[in-house]
């Protein structure tokens, strides 16, 4: 596959301007940006061993780098999203981020499989009014359509629900937000971004704020036809 590269202008709403920008696969040489867009992304108590490091960022540039884009501001990565294929089935979607994403070190990575799955997406607060997540997730649908798989699949924290876990259960949370009664930082984000529910998740990840749950997403190939019909891999 070629290499990823789109120019764009985004509106800074703060500013009032707008503000020159590049979507493209991340290399070695942006390591040190993409750790930092982690510490600044993912502050205490989320914890600091799931930040990236290294060997995880260099597994996905050598494994799977046309799942690994980032946004480049001023010379340096202001955003960055990262994904690997997995064979995703239906009947049996509950799993962990550990475990999907080989704890984030894609070793996993199945060429071969018929699902792009999101190991991570996050922009540095600075650059958050942009919508630079968005623009992100919208060039990761590019690549699954151009590699012909059936969706993108991700799992969405849920940071909003600590704040009312005392008063409903997580399904209650997460049909709230769906019903636009409630707005959670992360799910309502991915609904915006044309993301859809599959499951509800327990025990995905280690997140007090989200008491461990994860809302499954998935955004469906539209030039394909039911996940069961072939696609690039029938």
């Amino acid at each position: 596959m070629a290499s990823y590269r789109k120019e764009l202008y985004v509106h800074d709403r703060g500013r009032d301007r707008n503000v020159h920008t590049v979507i493209r696969n991340y290399t070695e040489q942006d390591f040190d940006g993409l750790i930092r867009i982690q510490q600044e992304s993912f502050p205490p108590p989320f914890p600091s061993e799931l930040w990236w490091n290294k060997e995880q960022l260099a597994n996905h540039v050598r494994l799977f780098p046309e799942g690994a884009l980032c946004v480049e501001i001023d010379g340096e990565p202001a955003a960055s999203i990262t994904g690997l294929i997995v064979d995703f089935d239906p009947a049996h979607a509950e799993h962990t981020w550990e475990e999907v994403t080989d704890a984030g070190y894609i070793r996993n990575h199945n060429p071969r499989g018929n699902s792009l799955y999101i190991v991570d997406i996050s922009a540095r607060p600075a650059y958050r009014k942009l919508g630079l997540g968005k623009w992100l997730l919208l060039s990761m649908y590019e690549v699954v359509v151009q590699l012909r798989l059936e969706r993108l699949l991700g799992g969405g924290r849920l940071p909003g629900y600590h704040r009312v876990a005392g008063e409903m259960s997580a399904d209650a949370y997460v049909e709230a937000v769906l019903a636009g009664e409630l707005n959670d930082p992360v799910m309502t984000f991915l609904l915006r971004c044309g993301r859809t529910p599959v499951k509800l998740v327990p025990n995905y990840l280690d997140d007090e704020e989200s008491h461990h749950y994860a809302m499954l997403m998935e955004w469906r190939n539209p030039f394909l036809g039911s996940p069961s019909e072939p696609g690039r891999h029938g």
